[in-house]
Formats: structure tokens, C-alpha cells, sequence
């Protein structure tokens, strides 16, 4: 047997290549440790300042990791309806074909997130344009008080969404009197095929890539005889947007709620690259901890998207949830 002799210099070079061995294994373990720290505190910021009410009525703005409202300049919303169903058009997400979380109480606060998003690539819109989509929280469809005076009154219902929309570069909270008549109240009411729609103040948003979906957020509260709060978050900046609750008084009627990506208003079309999948998750706080209902083809927003609904789940606790997932 032939024996190796190595000199010292020999094993401390061996010696040094193994440790840099090591730590190389090592470093990227901790890049990725990082990365997830990173990503659980802008989870946490996200949750926080959805909940941290604004000083007053207007428009607000919120950058990681501050936990406190800045005032900001408020613009009007786009006179564009983001219309009620009308009817199941097709098998694909949208039109009355979505799940809604459902709760037997009433619902106070609302968050829609996309806790899941791979292989999207890229979405095309209405005209063929890149990255016009809207975000959607909306309400069901509730009796109220502010149909009386309606030429078909006893027909009226109420209706709520919380709204960001791409093209428009806003997130506003848009509000509906379906089935009110042919004559819309005073106060910024428009007329739509018998219907009327009015909406709050927006907040400037920059229009952001689809590519960014798993980082969006949408949370709505309504508070009864006060102010509801729309409150719009990326992965690092929030935005938020306030109205009177009276204007529909969704806090006396809300006990179901969808959240979805979809068209950018007047019943359109979100196209999104073949192989994107997306999970959609819904919570709520509606004063119980029991399990809420997933409630199928109960959508109602008329915009749509080119994805098929998946299966839904749905979870108790602090905040019930559903999540469900789409893909084409």
C-alpha cells in the first residue's frame, strides 16, 4: 500500500476549500431564510395596516414599514360601471359563476388575497391591452333602506364593491341601487339600464403588473350609522379610500361577500396565459368563529376572466375563510 504524505501547507489548503464548502451550502440557506423573514414581515405590515383605522374621511397612503396614514390628494373614479350579473355566460370564472364566502351573521370586514399564483405570465384585457384588469370585493345583493323613493322600490336592492382598477389607475368603492327605476336620485347617482350607480372618492394607485397578483390585497369594512373603508395593499404600499355607509348601508345587509381578479368594468374580459393557476382566499370577521359557507355560482359582479373554477374550501376561527382555486 502506498501511503500519501501531505505537507501542512497541502492540508490546510484542503482544509480551507472544505469550509468554503460549507459555508457556499450555508449561504444560500441563510438568502433563503432572509428572503422568507422578508416576506412574513411585509405579510404582517400588510395585515396591520388594514386594520389601523385613518385619522378621518379622505384618501390615505401607507409605505413599509410605517404603521400610520399619510394623507393624500383624492381623485374622482372612472364614470364606468362595474356591473351587477346579468346571467351565467359560460363555464369560466365571472357572471354569477364564482364562489362567495357566506356567514349567518353580518359581515363587518371583508379581505380577498391570493395566497397561491403560479404560471401567470402575463393578462390582456379589454382592446387586447396588457395588464387592464380590475380587483373585486363585492357585496351581495341586500334589501335597504336607501331604495325607498324608487319608482319600483319593492324591486330594489342594494350593492356594494370595493374596486381597483388598473386601467384607471384608482381604487373607489362603487355603489348600486339595482332595479331602482327610471329616474336615479340627486347626488352623483348615474343611470344604468334601470339601475343607478354612484361612486366614493378614489385614491390614486400606479397601474401594476398582473405579474404582481400574489402580493394584492383588498380589505372592506362598513360600520353602521359611520364610515366604510377600503383599504388596497401591494406587497410594500397601501392605500386607502373612505364613505359613508349610508349611501347603500351595507352594514345592515352584508352577509356574503366574492373577491376575484376580473374584467375592468362594463361586463369584460380578464385573459390570462394558458397554465396560470390561482388560489383566492376570502376571510372574514362577522362576530363568530364558526365555519362559513362556500357558496357556489352566487357571484355577482358581471366582469369575468378565462379561468375554471377549482374546489372550495372552507376553514373557522379568529377570521373564517374559504379559498378556492381557478386555472385554464
Amino acid at each position: 500500500m502506498r501511503l500519501i504524505h501531505m505537507s501542512g501547507r497541502s492540508a490546510d489548503a484542503l482544509g480551507i476549500a472544505a469550509a468554503l464548502s460549507i459555508a457556499v451550502t450555508a449561504v444560500p440557506a441563510r438568502a433563503d431564510d432572509a428572503r422568507a423573514h422578508d416576506a412574513r414581515a411585509h405579510n404582517d405590515w400588510r395585515a396591520a395596516i388594514s386594520k389601523t383605522p385613518t385619522p378621518h374621511e379622505g384618501c390615505f397612503q401607507a409605505a413599509y414599514p410605517a404603521l400610520a396614514w399619510t394623507e393624500v390628494t383624492c381623485k374622482s373614479a372612472p364614470k364606468r360601471p362595474y356591473m351587477p350579473r346579468h346571467g351565467k355566460s359560460g363555464r369560466t370564472v365571472g357572471n354569477g359563476d364564482d364562489f362567495a364566502i357566506g356567514v349567518s351573521g353580518l359581515i363587518s370586514t371583508a379581505t380577498g388575497s391570493f395566497p397561491s399564483v403560479t404560471g401567470l405570465k402575463s393578462e390582456t384585457g379589454y382592446g387586447g391591452a396588457s395588464n387592464y384588469y380590475s380587483l373585486q370585493l363585492n357585496s351581495n345583493f341586500f334589501t335597504t333602506t336607501a331604495c325607498n323613493g324608487g319608482s319600483t322600490a319593492s324591486e330594489c336592492q342594494g350593492w356594494q364593491q370595493f374596486v381597483y382598477s388598473s386601467s384607471e389607475t384608482s381604487a373607489f368603492m362603487q355603489y348600486w341601487l339595482i332595479n331602482y327605476g327610471s329616474s336615479c336620485p340627486s347626488g352623483g347617482w348615474e343611470a344604468y339600464q334601470g339601475s343607478c350607480y354612484k361612486n366614493s372618492a378614489a385614491v390614486n394607485v400606479p397601474q401594476l403588473a398582473i405579474t404582481g397578483l400574489s402580493g394584492f390585497k383588498i380589505a372592506g369594512t362598513a360600520v353602521s350609522g359611520g364610515t366604510d373603508t377600503m383599504v388596497f395593499t401591494t406587497s410594500s404600499t397601501a392605500y386607502s379610500t373612505t364613505g359613508k355607509d349610508s349611501v347603500t348601508v351595507l352594514a345592515k345587509g352584508w352577509n356574503q361577500a366574492e373577491f376575484n381578479v376580473v374584467g375592468d368594468g362594463g361586463g369584460s374580459n380578464a385573459k390570462f396565459n394558458s397554465g396560470t393557476k390561482v388560489t383566492v382566499e376570502i376571510a372574514v370577521k362577522d362576530g363568530s368563529t364558526a365555519k362559513p359557507t362556500c357558496e357556489s355560482d352566487d357571484g355577482t359582479t358581471g366582469e369575468t376572466n378565462n379561468l375554471k373554477l377549482g374546489s372550495c374550501t372552507a376553514a373557522s376561527g379568529a377570521t373564517p375563510s374559504i379559498s378556492f382555486t381557478e386555472s385554464n
